[in-house]
């Protein structure tokens, strides 16, 4: 049986190199200014976030959510509208104690994670809490993958020296 997160991870990696070496051929850094390291920096930081959400497919409501963005950015410069596939939600009636809301203590926390949450302002509170515990998992798995080529191309550089 194949670890599912692996294949993730493993998908992921396959996307987010390929995207990292198409940003290097079309523009190697050849000066080191801050403007410049400021472009690469966004470039990198949306090639990764797609990497993930390709990764995921439309398996997770904050993977559509974050595809339909990147879609409606190109479509946007396209003159071409894009929508985003939804499902049903089955709604859970959550029992909250009094104290907490009228101190708005946990619906601002939950207002708060709808915003960090693609496509969370959209959500019941179950799918909330299930879709964030599935980002946390994806967005720690971008991390690996970055430190891990990170100390690649730093294990190579000291190498090449």
């Amino acid at each position: 049986v194949k670890n599912p997160s692996s294949s993730l991870k493993s998908r992921f990696i396959t996307r987010f190199l390929g995207a990292l070496t198409k940003i290097n051929a079309e523009d190697p850094i050849s000066s080191p200014s801050p403007t410049r390291i400021l472009q690469l920096y966004r470039r990198i930081k949306v090639a990764s976030n797609k990497s993930m959400a390709y990764s995921v497919r439309s398996r997770r409501i904050w993977s559509r959510a974050m595809l339909s963005r990147f879609r409606s950015r190109r479509s946007a410069f396209s003159g071409r509208r894009s929508s985003v596939k939804t499902t049903n939600c089955t709604t859970i009636n959550v029992t909250i104690n009094e104290n907490k809301t009228a101190k708005g203590g946990l619906d601002m926390q939950t207002d708060e994670l709808r915003e960090l949450v693609p496509g969370g302002e959209a959500m019941d509170v179950c799918n909330l809490l299930d879709e964030t515990a599935h980002y946390i998992k994806c967005l720690t798995t971008q991390v690996q993958v970055m430190r891990k080529i990170v100390d690649f191309c730093h294990i190579s550089k000291k190498s090449s020296m």
